[in-house]
């Protein structure tokens, strides 16, 4: 799945230096953007996801938004993770990458004025709110999709971030984990959203379009500035 935007869309990879670490991503900013998506995946592998990649697609052809598909782990890491896989169930751990990333883009000139959302898939939903406990006020929306929201459960009490949860209907497991996620949650700005006859990975077809329509209403509404709304 490749993207097909054109005109002044500015796309390159970056490398986020914390100083200690390097992680790769690739940014796409359309022109006149009005908020940017970072996406939150379970594993190392962000940038080569088919599924994020037209995710991502979806959001800026429907809604103008800016996204950054990131590896949350380096290419070492995700090397040592492929054997071991203790780092992509370490959620606090991937969380404390997806803050060096949040703050990044405050200090990246293209991205410092881009309210900033959170698309976790899988076990990066739990890092999406972990980060976003994290960032309150920089934070403005979070998606999940298939989210393993029993990872965070606990926390899941002090998120006011506008959430939107994502299930396929025929992903049971996962259902029960958000429908209890979303009682957690105390802010009026949440949602569940169950898609008929989706499975976990919504290989169905139209599903993951589905999903890229829920997420980018939800992402406009609450990335836009508040005059858009008006």
């Amino acid at each position: 799945m490749k993207d097909q935007e054109s005109g002044n869309v500015l796309e390159e990879i970056v490398t986020i230096d914390s100083g200690i670490i390097e992680l790769k991503g690739e940014l796409v900013v359309p022109p006149e953007a009005k908020g940017i998506v970072v996406f939150s995946h379970g594993s190392g592998g962000s940038r080569y996801s088919d599924y994020n990649h037209y995710l991502a697609h979806l959001l800026r052809q429907q809604e103008g938004l800016a996204t950054i598909l990131i590896d949350l782990l380096t290419e070492e890491e995700d090397a040592i993770d492929q054997r071991t896989q203790h780092l992509r169930y370490d959620i606090s751990f991937l969380a404390s990458r997806l803050i060096t990333v949040t703050d990044w883009l405050f200090e990246n000139t293209l991205t410092r004025d881009l309210k900033v959302g959170y698309f976790g898939v899988n076990r990066g939903s739990g890092a999406a709110f972990l980060a976003a406990l994290a960032r309150p006020m920089n934070v403005g929306a979070i998606v999940c999709r298939s989210g393993y929201t029993d990872l965070v459960i606990e926390s899941l009490g002090y998120v006011q971030t506008p959430t939107l949860l994502i299930v396929g209907g025929n992903d049971c497991a996962i259902i029960a984990m958000n429908e209890d996620a979303i009682a957690e949650i105390p802010t009026q700005h949440k949602q569940l959203e169950i898609i008929p006859e989706a499975s976990h990975k919504f290989s169905e077809p139209g599903a993951m379009e589905e999903v890229g329509r829920l997420a980018s209403q939800w992402f406009k509404y609450y990335l836009s500035p508040v005059e858009e709304k008006e």
